[in-house]
């Protein structure tokens, strides 16, 4: 996976990775098929055997398990689930939307959170807003085209028929959010990705906090069942990832540092989304915790290519937390020619949620970072963030 800068160390025999996937409500098994599908192109490429197993639902309906064999490595994949959550709350009903989002971008206004969102990541910030501005744009045209009937109407009926018009643009509001809900827009999808993390950063989703306890005990007793232990958090799980870490360290201030080496991979990560927000208090408290416990090990692994993620600085940085120290975290810089073939990349880079999953997906060379090698291969994960926390923040030579 890695030259000098993050070099091979010793194998490992059994792996736990529990990984916490972005804001989407597919079913689990959708992440088993990618995977499945990733591993055949990894091992190919590499000229290794990697088995994938079976996925199987655990009867709490707290993860979806499979295991992967490679190269005498053992590894237990277990997708924490909250789907159901994502569902909840996505899509929303229109009169919600309507109702919400002027409230929640006048709240961020006032407070200047997007001019801090801007500073510490433009492109983001810029497709966040955009998204939120052609919605309200859907909810003018929309009344503009019902309104449209009103000039068949005799002058004497217009008055009464202005009346008619909000409820006929509602539909037509629902069709034109539907038709954009997709690529390359990802309207409906964003629009409430973005109320869900600020609701979370206020502590207002209730569903959450029950699941979050639930993935942190599922994790803290996975300790002394392999040989390292690895929670990976994709998207707007990387702040997840940090508020199940700071549950299980709340209960159990020894994990991580009695044997079993514990390491935290964001990927695609969002952190300063939600930690800018003037009401995520909870969710900084958290990030500084976890960011102190030097028994965890931390490695944010960047893509300067994904519109869909904060990469300029670290999140602690971003978010206003001092830093415990450099190399926390570790950071790897991933470029898109080490995943994708150039002449695909100019077609690829419209396809937002395309490039925001690409960090899951193989290697298109047999060197450099690639995530089935990580998660599954014989190289201990821990030992990887320790490289890379020493090295420069740079990525393998392939993917320079």
């Amino acid at each position: 996976m890695t030259d000098e800068a993050c070099a091979r160390s010793p194998r490992i025999g059994r792996r736990a990775v529990f990984y916490m996937p972005g804001f989407d409500p597919r079913d689990p098994e959708t992440y088993w098929g990618l995977f499945r599908r990733e591993a055949r192109r990894t091992a190919a490429l590499r000229g290794r055997a990697i088995a994938v197993g079976e996925p199987a639902r655990a009867p709490d309906g707290i993860s979806l398990d499979w295991d992967v064999e490679e190269d005498g490595t053992r590894t237990r994949y277990s997708l924490l689930r909250w789907e159901d959550v994502v569902r909840a709350h996505f899509p929303r009903p229109e009169w919600r939307r309507l109702s919400e989002v002027p409230v929640l971008l006048w709240r961020l206004a006032r407070s200047g959170y997007g001019r801090n969102l801007r500073r510490e990541a433009r492109r983001f910030a810029t497709v966040i807003y955009s998204v939120h501005r052609i919605y309200l744009g859907l909810a003018v045209l929309s009344l503009v085209l019902a309104a449209l009937p009103l000039l068949l109407l005799p002058p004497g009926w217009r008055l009464l028929g202005l009346l008619a018009v909000p409820v006929m643009a509602y539909p037509i509001l629902a069709l034109l959010t539907r038709l954009t809900r997709g690529k390359p827009l990802y309207v409906a999808h964003l629009v409430d990705d973005t109320a869900f993390t600020h609701a979370h950063a206020a502590g207002a989703v209730a569903e959450m906090p029950a699941r979050l306890d639930a993935f942190a005990a599922r994790i803290r007793a996975a300790e002394g069942t392999a040989d390292e232990i690895v929670l990976i958090g994709h998207s707007s799980s990387s702040f997840l990832g940090v508020e199940v870490l700071d549950r299980v360290l709340a209960r159990d201030p020894g994990f991580g540092a009695r044997g079993t080496p514990v390491s935290f991979v964001t990927l695609g990560s969002v952190i300063p989304w939600i930690g800018l927000d003037p009401a995520a208090v909870r969710v900084r408290a958290a990030l500084a915790r976890v960011a102190a416990a030097e028994a965890i090990g931390w490695l944010d692994i960047r893509a300067p290519w994904d519109w869909l993620s904060i990469h300029l600085r670290d999140p602690l940085t971003a978010c206003g937390i001092p830093s415990p120290g450099p190399g926390r975290p570790a950071v790897l810089r991933v470029q898109i020619r080490d995943l994708v073939e150039p002449r695909k990349v100019a077609r690829l880079s419209w396809n937002l949620f395309r490039m925001h999953f690409q960090l899951l997906m193989a290697s298109r060379q047999a060197t450099g970072f690639d995530y089935i090698d990580l998660v599954s291969g014989p190289e201990p994960v821990h030992r990887v963030v320790q490289s890379c926390r020493r090295a420069p923040a740079r990525a393998p030579a392939a993917a320079a």
